[in-house]
């Protein structure tokens, strides 16, 4: 073979095995966009979620802290009738311990009716 054929023949094979990594590299470049076309909309599918978790977390928060808030109140409340209810055990003692130095009606009577007498 004289060196002009085995030119022509490397040309072809060349540009043979170019025609076949171009259909090659082509095929995987479409699936490799379809990849990341899938990539892409799942990514969006989770962000799309993740924003509504953040949404409803935020309520949850803003919830929450409303009944913190209640709760700090109803503390605060508790305190003041544990206060109110001490008072109150205080002046009821204070009122038993009146009551019991303090005559009775009937023995007023009686003590009446002999001062009347005058005895």
């Amino acid at each position: 073979m004289d060196e002009q054929k085995i030119q022509n023949y490397i040309k072809q094979v060349r540009n043979e095995a170019n025609e076949d990594m171009k259909l090659h590299l082509g095929a995987l470049n479409e699936i490799h966009g379809e990849n990341l076309k899938a990539i892409r909309e799942s990514f969006t599918l989770v962000n799309k979620k993740l924003d509504d978790h953040t949404k409803i977390l935020d309520e949850h928060t803003k919830v929450l802290g409303e009944h913190t808030r209640i709760l700090s109140s109803h503390t605060e409340m508790i305190g003041e009738l544990k206060e109110d209810v001490s008072e109150l055990k205080s002046d009821i003692k204070e009122v038993k311990g009146d009551l019991k130095n303090k005559t009775d009606y009937s023995e007023f009577l009686v003590l009446k009716n002999k001062v009347s007498l005058g005895k």
